[in-house]
């Protein structure tokens, strides 16, 4: 495989990723926001400003908010998740992509 092409792949996978980040940065905060509005016992949990704090991230990701049994959290809260594999998974898929164009030049 030419490394230029592998370099173009890593690129893609960067961009998706960054399309990732911005679904992220739509909808967790309007997440963050009905969780403050309507879910005090959680806020307290995740804490104040936690837009990007490990524990609140890790909340995110581990699908904790399914326990809250609320759709409009759900429905806020999923699209969040989602997007925040999206951009894990671009990251790494764009990393492991730049190594191995270092290694085949």
């Amino acid at each position: 495989m030419d490394a230029d092409l592998v370099l173009f792949l890593a690129l893609s996978s960067f961009a998706i990723a960054i399309a990732g980040a911005t679904a992220f940065v739509i909808f967790w905060p309007l997440a963050l926001v009905h969780i403050r509005d309507r879910h005090p016992p959680i806020t307290a949990q995740l804490g104040e400003g936690a837009f990007l704090k490990p524990r609140a991230l890790w909340w995110l990701l581990h699908g904790d908010y399914r326990a809250a049994q609320d759709p409009y959290l759900s429905g806020l809260a999923t699209p969040s998740r989602v997007s925040l594999l999206v951009i894990l998974g671009g990251i790494a898929m764009g990393g492991l992509l730049w190594l191995l164009a270092g290694v085949l030049q």
